[in-house]
């Protein structure tokens, strides 16, 4: 019994601990308006109109841009943001089930929801079954989904870090796995600097010196897109910051991926 419960508490840590995968781009259509926001940065500016046009891919748009003021500040996320961008995002699903970008959205909400949570809150929460969950309904109904491929690529590693050898068994979770959706995504967006970025932070707060090398590519990869908005910026310069610190100090390296986002 003792076992078991230790097994649960440190499955509790990785769900409260997990790193949200970086903002998927809209799938549906927005309007340039919109669009034009989000790529300079004004987030609440743009999620307010989107709130205010109610659409289900409005809403999905709207707690895209939420959780994207919230990824790319220099603090702690704002809960209060986060619950309303899981509530747009809920919204959304509650008009359109099968709306993917809302599912996305919702699947990260929850993933910073359960951040600064203890042990027993996040496992009662049910927060980091839920995400993986709504990953996988994306990939049921679109298999070449970059985001939901990126975000199981990360959360694969987290579980690893989190959970140790047990809690990956139970879990279902290795590197190997990581690895393969990893590069299905990078196959079909080789550009795409959040996924580049997102799976070398989740490697190097691995283990920075056993899997630097591997981080390292794919951090020079993210270094060498083409940032096209202001969250695509955020990320390469993260990147850059920790491509940095991965070729001076590997311990100082691995601390820093573990608290950025």
């Amino acid at each position: 019994m003792r076992g078991s419960t230790g097994a649960l508490v440190g499955l509790a840590v990785v769900f409260a601990t997990l790193t949200p995968f970086t903002l998927p781009a809209s799938a549906h259509p927005i309007s340039s308006e919109l669009s034009e926001k989000f790529a300079r940065g004004a987030y609440m500016e743009a999620a307010r109109d989107a709130e205010t046009a109610a659409t289900p891919d409005e809403l999905a748009f709207a707690a895209r841009s939420l959780l994207a003021y919230c990824m790319t500040g220099t603090g702690q996320p704002d809960a209060a943001i986060i619950d309303r961008a899981e509530r747009n995002a809920e919204a959304a699903l509650k008009r359109e089930p099968g709306l993917d970008e809302a599912r996305l959205q919702l699947a990260i909400a929850l993933a910073l929801k359960s951040r600064p949570m203890d042990a027993m809150a996040a496992w009662n929460s049910g927060y980091g079954e839920k995400g993986r969950k709504l990953a996988d309904q994306v990939l049921k109904s679109d298999p070449s989904n970059v985001y939901a491929l990126g975000f199981l690529a990360v959360w694969n590693i987290e579980v690893q870090k989190r959970g140790g050898g047990m809690g990956s068994w139970m879990m279902g979770a290795s590197l190997d796995k990581a690895r393969n959706y990893y590069a299905a995504a990078a196959n079909l967006a080789p550009d795409d600097i959040g996924l580049h970025w997102q799976y070398a932070r989740a490697l190097v707060a691995l283990d920075a010196k056993k899997y630097g090398n591997e981080a390292m590519n794919a951090l020079n990869r993210a270094a060498a897109a083409d940032a096209g908005d202001y969250l695509e910026r955020v990320m390469q310069q993260r990147a850059a910051d920790l491509a940095a610190a991965l070729k001076s100090d590997k311990p100082a390296a691995q601390k820093l991926a573990e608290i950025l986002l």
